[in-house]
């Protein structure tokens, strides 16, 4: 990383933007923040992120939704950023199916702004995430960046499809080196209350039944935050050279290439919270999928990316920061 060059990462108060700005603060470069802190999880988990940021002298932090492309593009204005990693976006699968506008809003009008704004304040590179769900119900294992990825079950899935058709097009018209990156399930400290294990634990603390979709019968590639914010760390410095046809655009997965069962990562979690879950089997849901699994042989060829954490060390870590966090009482 060169301490020259600023980086501007949007959705910066989330869980991975949090994380990556908080690594990337820690090589000494400038890091700019945007976020419009909206309510779909609980704010004070974002603000106390934000706290963490600010105290770092080369950080800031501007609130700027990326609906609103006016106040995008008097950011880049302002910052000219010289990397930009695109980590905003309404996440959520089954919450497309309950709000689909704010889907339309945050991930397809939103990030269109982002390419505009790389167009018109030329960038070095532009980094953005799309997501493991743009496969689908593929049966084919594992997830290969060269599967057909046209029958997206959730529109949250359909958004990241298209972000990563509208990034191609963008980098093949006006020459923006682009990388997407289809996450895989990612957990850690500061996560995301929606997700499987945060969600989980907040029950457990409450002492309400945790709701086990498809009975138990589920995978995921899950994937520990170190492990992932290590692969961008790569990939930010390395934008992608011109392909066949002269486009400087590359998509990879980025997971633990590892898949879990369901049942094995609750009794994980419940070890480390030092309690026993209290458990609702329900059926499949709309735009849920059996399993995720990543093949993430380009990362390792390209970047030497190699995830390194254990299903039961990341749970015991993130048991021990939600337990601070929260002030819960329940030891192992």
């Amino acid at each position: 990383m060169e301490a020259e060059k600023t980086y501007l990462i949007t959705g910066g108060a989330g869980f991975i933007g949090y994380h990556l700005s908080k690594r990337l603060l820690e090589l000494g470069v400038r890091v700019v923040g945007m976020d419009n802190l909206n309510d779909y999880y609980e704010v004070s988990l974002k603000e106390a992120r934000l706290d963490l940021l600010r105290k770092e002298e080369k950080y800031s932090f501007a609130k700027c939704d990326l609906a609103d492309k006016e106040g995008v593009f008097a950011l880049f204005e302002k910052e000219r950023p010289d990397v930009v990693v695109n980590l905003a976006a309404q996440a959520g699968v089954r919450y497309s199916i309950e709000n689909p506008d704010a889907y339309v809003q945050s991930n397809l009008v939103g990030f269109f702004h982002v390419l505009e704004a790389c167009r018109r304040y030329p960038v070095e590179h532009l980094v953005f995430a799309s997501s493991s769900s743009v496969y689908g119900g593929n049966e084919k294992v594992p997830f290969s960046t060269e599967d057909q990825v046209d029958h997206p079950v959730s529109l949250y899935a359909a958004t990241k499809k298209s972000n990563e058709l509208m990034a191609y097009s963008y980098s093949k018209l006006y020459g923006i080196p682009v990388t997407g990156l289809r996450f895989f399930t990612v957990y850690g400290p500061y996560g995301r209350p929606d997700m499987a294990c945060y969600k989980f634990a907040l029950k457990m603390m409450e002492d309400k039944p945790i709701q086990i979709y498809n009975n138990g019968d589920m995978y995921r590639d899950f994937t520990y935050i170190d492990d992932i914010i290590g692969g961008v760390e790569k990939v930010l410095g390395h934008a992608p050279e011109a392909d066949r046809l002269g486009t400087r655009y590359k998509i990879y997965n980025i997971g633990n290439n590892k898949p879990e069962k369901l049942m094995d990562f609750i009794a994980a979690l419940e070890k480390y919270m030092g309690k026993e879950a209290r458990k609702e089997y329900l059926p499949m849901q709309p735009g849920d999928v059996y399993q995720t699994y990543a093949d993430i042989e380009d990362m390792k060829k390209d970047f030497g990316f190699q995830p390194r954490t254990s299903m039961d060390e990341g749970m015991r870590r993130f048991a021990e920061w939600f337990k601070e966090y929260y002030g819960y009482e329940k030891t192992v």
